[in-house]
């Protein structure tokens, strides 16, 4: 039987299978809030099977957001809609958990179906950015960045820790601090946006300094025995992979060493002069060295859905746990159905019992049943 449907346990606790629902963003709140569209879609997805359902990025700060529409943990009218979603999530059989962070100069953009742009600071909805460098990110996010002050920068570190104290609060068993994807951590990582000669730029030690700050300060909030994870771009895919890896590998030495307890491992989008390969499960063999370099245990997604993609890899050691996005936006129930096509045993005991016995026990109709 593939292990991708063995327990996975880290700290104290256990996914019942390794297959895990990233974040992925919604772009449906309001003022940060939850709205009546999040619940059932985060219940809907743990229903379905999944061993782990991380909460989409969750802003820390009004700047920090990505859109207008995005969630966020800065008060606590938040956190009680948060409460709500850990905990269907947990009374469905899935681990709860929450991915936190901060968007830089790529926040204040129009809804992705609207757009996907900046909003100028003059427009309703729109506000200033924030980067380590004022350098635009470009294309359709031209807007020039404020270059953070010392004061900005633990002004922020600060924002992580309260954010992180109401994910703990709300119930969510499992947190991601969003270091990736060209948003504030993975800027301040990234020579594309990052060019400050202070002790937060110059090399790639102080180019990673603000990263460790604010995992050493979510640290000291976040429960021991609960899993302090990452989603960090380790590659860039700008003509200099190797050199980026070595620094990206060099600084996860690092985080382990602070407490980090688990990475899913990503891109870095800080240039739109990337030229990503994509294809199938084209990040796994990076994964891979992560974990091996490492010694800590990994994930990524980016093309993870197709059966054999998956299997293959936590079954060859490339990765611990899997996360399948799109597959689950196109069916919730993606573990259930992929258990029952691989022929694991007792597939349907991943649902609750009022979808298992249509979906998997029921032995169709019956003298006197109804046929519809």
């Amino acid at each position: 039987m593939t292990a991708l449907f063995t327990p996975f346990t880290l700290k104290d606790i256990t996914l019942r299978n390794r297959i895990a629902v990233p974040p992925m963003c919604q772009y449906s709140a309001v003022d940060g809030a939850v709205t009546d569209w999040h619940l059932p879609h985060y219940a809907g997805m743990a229903r379905g099977g999944a061993g782990l359902v991380i909460v989409e990025a969750t802003a820390v700060s009004p700047e920090g957001r990505i859109t207008p529409g995005c969630t966020g943990l800065w008060n606590d009218t938040q956190a009680e809609g948060m409460a709500a979603i850990a905990g269907a999530i947990r009374a469905a059989g899935s681990v709860p958990g929450i991915q936190i962070g901060h968007a830089g100069r790529k926040a204040s953009a129009n809804l992705p179906w609207e757009g996907d742009d900046h909003i100028p600071n003059d427009a309703p909805g729109g506000w200033q950015t924030i980067s380590p460098s004022a350098i635009a990110f470009g294309g359709g996010l031209p807007k020039v960045p404020t270059e953070m002050s010392l004061a900005d920068i633990e002004r922020v570190k600060a924002d992580f820790v309260a954010a992180a104290i109401r994910a703990r609060d709300a119930g969510f068993e499992w947190l991601e601090l969003h270091f990736a994807h060209g948003y504030l951590a993975q800027s301040f990582f990234s020579i594309h946006a990052n060019t400050r000669t202070d002790a937060y730029g110059r090399d790639a030690e102080a180019r990673g300094r603000f990263l460790v700050e604010t995992l050493q300060a979510v640290r000291a909030v976040w429960p021991e025995r609960l899993p302090l994870t990452a989603r960090f771009g380790v590659i860039e895919y700008d003509g200099r992979d190797e050199e980026t890896l070595g620094e990206a590998i060099a600084l996860v030495k690092r985080f382990k060493a602070d407490g980090l307890d688990f990475v899913n491992v990503s891109m870095g989008f800080s240039t739109i002069e990337a030229r990503v390969p994509w294809s199938d499960g084209f990040m796994a063999p990076i994964a891979q060295r992560i974990r091996t370099e490492t010694g800590l245990p990994v994930a990524t997604a980016w093309g993870m859905d197709k059966p054999e993609i998956a299997t293959a890899a936590v079954d060859g050691g490339q990765m611990d746990l899997v996360m399948v996005g799109r597959g689950h936006l196109a069916d919730p129930h993606y573990p259930f159905r992929l258990a029952r096509d691989l022929g694991i045993p007792k597939s349907s005991s991943l649902l609750p019992d009022p979808y298992a016995y249509w979906l998997a026990r029921y032995p169709g109709p019956q003298n006197g049943d109804p046929v519809d």
